[in-house]
């Protein structure tokens, strides 16, 4: 049935008719299906496509789901990738294809996208205190008895919440929630102590709509993070889940989840994972790393652990802006038509990378042009010749950080090396 779900929610999206809502797309295409578009397999080049266009690399997107599925099943790893990075029902299901557990959501309207396409386990990295939200849940869990739904408490006051707007809903089904330890002073959430740790245990076991199933963090945020400190506190987090589980607190569970991982530290988890000792039931190491599935080419290309541990693969960043050269005013400034509305830029600025030229559409290295920043629609670039660019040109940009990058843009061309444009990624964010 969820499977059934899915599909249909996919074939829903292919059949999604193409207009002015979604940039880059070709204007001869207006009225055409998302699916029959696609099936024209156009090239991203020659193919009426506009610029500022967002393309994602179907090699590298492949890649990178199969490197976390077998790394993840060489460590013994359970996968819930964080959705909230693509927001693309498309990928989940590649990403659940390769063998992902489940998705891990932040908020309560990206759990309500992962249903409505039929996603049956869900991660809320995240205490969930909203009434309209926990009302609607209450409902999921009892129209569904195989969807499963985890989320993180970390305060009393939020046990609270939770138990009053469950039993106002009249909840059927107890809320699966883990305990979530923070990483440190000046981290973000989760309870500092242990001791606060055992007083939440204590207050979930007082309530009949709560069950503990485990502990969970985020050790990405552990302060002044370097392997010895993040290693140090993901060891605080078992020995949380050992002590809970002697004083009787997973008590006739058959699965025991332990929850870390984003992307910086995932080969850490892994280490740190693969010591948990046997406890009352089987144990679900579940990691939960998002920016893979597109990665890209500055924040996460120099954090991945697989920098750190080069004999267990390496990532391809997957993204490419392709902007247009449409102001050469001087010999050593250009302007493209890409800017803010259309890159990431919290972290890093776009990288030029690969010019194509605008007269016969040979590529050539960007070697010389610098995005040096970005105005709303413009990207301001330095070039070191006056040859380097002229106006016309395409320049392919690199882009840093996937969580940014993806929500500018609600169709994404996924598009092959030789430029042909196999399908399109719908998000929802």
């Amino acid at each position: 049935m969820a499977g059934e779900r899915l599909a249909q929610g996919l074939a829903e999206l292919a059949d999604e008719r193409v207009d002015h809502r979604f940039k880059g797309l070709p204007p001869d295409a207006e009225g055409l299906t998302v699916g029959a578009l696609a099936a024209e397999r156009r090239n991203l080049f020659d193919g009426g496509f506009t610029t500022p266009v967002l393309a994602l690399s179907a090699e590298s997107v492949e890649h990178n789901l199969a490197l976390m599925e077998t790394y993840s099943a060489r460590h013994g790893l359970a996968f819930a990738p964080h959705g909230k990075t693509c927001m693309a029902p498309q990928l989940f299901a590649r990403q659940l294809e390769h063998g992902a557990w489940g998705i891990t959501a932040a908020v309560p309207h990206q759990a309500r996208v992962y249903r409505r396409y039929g996603i049956q386990r869900i991660f809320l990295a995240n205490e969930l205190v909203d009434t309209a939200a926990l009302r609607w849940l209450a409902g999921e869990l009892a129209d569904d008895p195989d969807f499963r739904f985890v989320a993180y408490v970390d305060s009393l006051r939020g046990i609270e919440l939770m138990d009053r707007a469950l039993r106002e809903a009249g909840a059927v089904r107890p809320v699966d929630v883990v305990v979530e330890l923070g990483a440190g002073e000046g981290a973000r959430t989760g309870i500092r102590t242990e001791t606060e740790c055992r007083e939440l245990a204590d207050a979930i076991a007082g309530v009949d709509t709560l069950r503990l199933v485990g502990v969970a963090g985020y050790e990405g945020e552990v302060p002044d993070a370097d392997p010895e400190r993040v290693t140090a506190w993901l060891r605080r987090l078992v020995a949380l889940a050992v002590e809970l589980d002697k004083a009787g607190r997973f008590a006739d569970l058959d699965q025991i989840i332990v929850s870390a991982g984003g992307s910086a530290w995932f080969d850490a988890v892994a280490e740190v994972f693969a010591e948990i000792p046997e406890l009352s039931a089987p144990v679900l190491k579940l990691l939960r790393s998002g920016a893979y599935v597109s990665h890209d080419s500055g924040h996460y290309r120099r954090l991945t652990p697989f920098n750190r541990i080069p004999e267990e693969g390496e990532l391809e960043p997957a993204f490419r802006l392709w902007a247009q050269v449409v102001s050469r005013p001087t010999p050593g400034q250009a302007f493209l038509n890409a800017g803010k509305r259309d890159a990431a830029h919290d972290l890093d600025l776009p990288q030029a990378q690969v010019v194509r030229s605008g007269r016969d559409g040979s590529e050539r290295p960007a070697d010389g042009v610098t995005v040096t920043g970005l105005s709303d629609q413009h990207a301001w670039v330095s070039t070191e010749r006056s040859g380097d660019l002229e106006v016309g040109d395409w320049v392919g940009l690199g882009l840093s950080h996937p969580c940014t990058s993806f929500d500018k843009w609600q169709l994404i061309p996924l598009v092959e090396r030789d430029g042909t444009v196999t399908d399109f990624v719908r998000t929802f964010f």
